[in-house]
């Protein structure tokens, strides 16, 4: 079957300073929505084994992970503001570490993604404006176009501001290293961002400066109670997943950098343009990552669309502290060894990324020099 032969990297396996933390290397793990959750955001005791085998990572990013119950908007998404949900991610980041491994926890609000089919009775989506995303979800029964969501009010946008505060404290007494606030892919951080979801004219609408209110009071909270060290957020500058725009989406990302650099962040986590959700987009697109590394001093971690060679690049010319990768670790759990000792990487099939089971997540075998690694896909990057 086809695989994935990738050069021996000269700068991944360096050690890398992240917050508190010294990486013993510089791959990240991705985080990766894959919808194993049960009940009720409860993730899956397929979670233990899941990171665990993948610790070999210098970080781990785990998959986006709802802050309240009126935060999901995925079908079998995880979250964490239970102690029910608390004890599986413990036993997860506690096999993490029994590997030598350190994990952050990936904490997100859905707001306009949202249909009612995937959460319990009686929630509505919330968002910026009262405006639809023109996105459809998948859903227990089919895909489904996206809610008319609910604008929130100031009262609304410092509830949701408590919320992160009171994931990110939960998270620390689960164990994990630290956090990091999903401010991507046009989720509600991003929604506030863009002018195409955000027509508000109040203290949050208008002016970048207002639009980044809600994130960066956010990050701020969150930073005063745990710590800006165990602190990280990701951004995808000039992304327009889940259907945002903005006429100037390069005042978006300069701003950010420019305020996140002084608040002593653990990490920036940036992904690439040329990557949109889980696709790479085939028409190429202005890189703002020489910018944002201008603007941003801080340590800084860039996904998207990479190679060992653009990998090692990227980290040589100073663009970039640590590199992510996504899609390689979905079917590679010793992904590390492999780009250690040049072996060949195995390629999951995407019809089983999100199967709800072991099938497509927990399944796939280590590499043994005795035998080819095993594919179900042909090649592609991360």
């Amino acid at each position: 079957m086809p695989t994935n032969t990738q050069p021996i990297p000269r700068r991944l396996f360096e050690p890398l300073r992240v917050g508190r933390l010294t990486l013993k290397n510089r791959i990240v793990m991705a985080p990766m929505t894959r919808c194993r959750a049960v009940d009720i955001n409860v993730p899956s005791d397929l979670v233990v084994e899941y990171y665990a085998q993948r610790a070999g990572a210098g970080l781990i990013v785990t998959e986006a992970t709802q802050v309240s119950v009126g935060a999901q908007g995925y079908w079998r998404t995880p979250g964490l503001h239970t102690e029910r949900q608390c004890a599986v991610w413990r036993r997860a980041v506690e096999r993490v570490h029994g590997e030598g491994g350190r994990i952050f926890v990936q904490l997100w609000h859905n707001g306009r993604i949202f249909h009612p089919d995937n959460v319990g009775p009686g929630l509505t989506p919330v968002a910026p404006s009262p405006i639809a995303a023109n996105v459809r979800l998948m859903t227990p029964n089919g895909l489904r176009q996206a809610s008319v969501p609910q604008e929130l009010d100031a009262r609304g946008i410092g509830n949701v501001t408590n919320e992160f505060v009171g994931a990110a404290r939960l998270a620390v007494e689960c164990g994990f290293d630290g956090v990091e606030i999903h401010a991507a892919n046009g989720y509600l951080f991003d929604q506030f961002l863009h002018r195409s979801s955000n027509r508000r004219t109040d203290d949050w609408g208008g002016s970048i400066e207002n639009r980044s209110r809600f994130l960066l009071d956010t990050t701020n909270a969150v930073c005063r109670s745990i710590g800006a060290d165990r602190v990280g957020v990701r951004v995808s500058p000039l992304g327009t997943f889940n259907d945002v725009q903005d006429p100037e989406p390069d005042e978006i990302y300069r701003h950010l950098a420019t305020r996140l650099t002084d608040q002593g962040l653990a990490y920036l986590h940036v992904i690439r343009p040329a990557v949109s959700g889980s696709l790479t987009l085939s028409a190429p697109i202005a890189d703002p990552l020489p910018e944002i590394r201008s603007l941003y001093r801080g340590t800084l971690l860039v996904a998207g669309d990479l190679d060992v060679a653009s990998a090692d690049h990227l980290i040589d010319s100073g663009l970039a502290d640590g590199v992510a990768f996504g899609r390689w670790f979905i079917g590679n759990p010793d992904l590390t060894e492999r780009l250690r000792h040049g072996w060949p990487l195995a390629v999951a099939d995407r019809a089983i990324y999100y199967s709800g089971g072991a099938q497509g997540y927990t399944d796939f075998a280590r590499y043994e020099r005795s035998r080819p690694a095993t594919s179900t896909a042909t090649a592609v990057r991360t």
